[in-house]
């Protein structure tokens, strides 16, 4: 599953990664290309006081960059890097003060045909039952027929260095595509220790099938073939016999013990005391939802939907309701919604009603949101739970944007919490043209 690393490592991973991407960006053409480098710059403070009476003033500071070279062949080579890193500036949020991460930074080579990509340093795979972040080589390719190949190897990443898990993962999916009509996928994926001993071994099925214009089929299941279960199945249909009319069902069915026996996150744990009850026991969720959304009427949008849970050794609870929203002139938007929940415990039975309102003025974004909950009996004391939430933003030019949010909010954990929350997002591009060896800035 995943690998700690110290930052040492990490930083020598990107540092390591940019210098290849430099020389293979940046190498003399042979032929015209068009390169690019772009970014986006987020820097955001928030402010709240714990329930242990912490105050948490956390500044975060999240970069993304990208790198491409996109030739006239239809060839290209990318470069993409992502880090964010974190500071206190009150109390501590962690063990730690500070605190930093490499998300992601990896070369990238597509050929001109068979959608061909070769891919490697830090990255998130998604390919059938992998979502995974490593630091390793990624495939994929078209062949005749509609069939189409990805694979991946590496190792598993992890950035909390008390959680042990596998290391070495690889997998690999192959799909049979018509554009037009479906998408049917396989794919297995097997992570192991540094002893090759067994940690996780997953098969799945992914499709998508459009039988009519109006009717798409989505889905997928999946296998744990270490504990011989099946962890997931999920499915969804949707049919929209006109524009302004869409119907859905969906259905679901988790078995807890075997999606979460080799969990990716030491918040999944069986230590974490919460969900033990669901990972120690044979506890299965089905959930089963039918909805409707109509925006027949000019500037007003309605929708309705029911979904039934069924756990199989703690109740069943369903819930239920509508909400619509309206545009007026000059940008107002206002919405409200209403919706019941009825299960067989306490806190799975109240009523929750939602109203909000957006205006744009000028350069300048306002939301306001309200959400109530009303318990048919007390927890913990609270009636009624209730937040607040008021957010602003504004763009300085096309490429700074400021924003703001705050939440006031009471329920039964907390009888009163205020956050709040400043950012700045300023994003960045260059690009040049080349041919025969020249650049020349656009």
């Amino acid at each position: 599953m995943k690998r700690n690393y110290s930052r040492k490592s990490c930083l020598a991973l990107g540092t390591g990664i940019a210098v290849m991407a430099s020389a293979l960006l940046w190498s003399t053409p042979l032929i015209a290309s068009d390169y690019s480098f772009s970014g986006e710059s987020n820097t955001i403070f928030r402010m709240r006081k714990t329930i242990d009476k912490k105050n948490l003033f956390p500044a975060y500071e999240y970069l993304r960059l990208n790198m491409t070279d996109n030739r006239s062949d239809g060839s290209g080579v990318s470069f993409y890097f992502g880090a964010w890193g974190r500071a206190d500036l009150r109390d501590k949020s962690s063990d730690s003060s500070t605190d930093a991460e490499l998300q992601y930074a990896y070369l990238t080579y597509r050929a001109p045909k068979n959608n061909t990509v070769v891919s490697i340093g830090r990255q998130f795979i998604s390919e059938g039952v992998a979502a995974e972040q490593v630091d390793g080589l990624y495939l994929r390719n078209d062949f005749a027929y509609g069939i189409g190949t990805a694979a991946f190897f590496g190792n598993s990443v992890i950035t909390e260095p008390t959680y042990q898990g596998g290391t070495t993962v690889y997998g690999t999916r192959v799909s049979q595509t018509d554009k037009k009509y479906y998408t049917v996928g396989l794919s297995a994926l097997k992570s192991e220790y540094d002893n090759n001993s067994r940690y996780r071994e997953e098969e799945g099925l992914d499709l998508w099938v459009r039988p009519l214009q109006q009717v798409d089929l989505t889905g997928r299941s999946s296998y744990n073939s270490i504990t011989n279960g099946w962890m997931e199945h999920s499915y969804a249909v949707s049919y929209a016999p006109f524009s302004t009319l869409r119907f859905g069902t969906d259905f679901s069915r988790i078995n807890f013990k075997d999606y979460m026996a080799t969990v990716t996150t030491a918040a999944l744990s069986v230590y974490n005391p919460v969900l033990t009850p669901f990972l120690t026991s044979k506890q299965e969720q089905t959930a089963v939802g039918v909805k409707a959304s109509y925006t027949g009427i000019k500037n007003l949008a309605v929708a309705a939907d029911y979904k039934f849970y069924s756990y199989n050794q703690t109740g069943d609870a369903s819930y239920f309701g509508g909400k619509a929203s309206y545009t007026f002139p000059e940008e107002l938007l206002i919405g409200a919604g209403f919706h019941r929940m009825d299960g067989e415990t306490d806190k799975l039975r109240y009523l929750e009603l939602r109203a909000f309102a957006s205006k744009k003025i000028g350069h300048a974004d306002l939301t306001v949101d309200g959400l109530m909950v009303s318990y048919d009996k007390d927890i913990n004391g609270i009636k009624n739970s209730y937040s607040i939430t008021g957010a602003a933003g504004y763009e300085v030019n096309q490429k700074l944007k400021i924003g703001a949010d705050i939440e006031y909010s009471k329920n039964p954990d907390f009888d009163n919490e205020l956050r709040a929350l400043v950012k700045a997002i300023y994003t960045f591009d260059t690009k040049f043209a080349a041919e025969g060896g020249s650049k020349s800035e656009k």
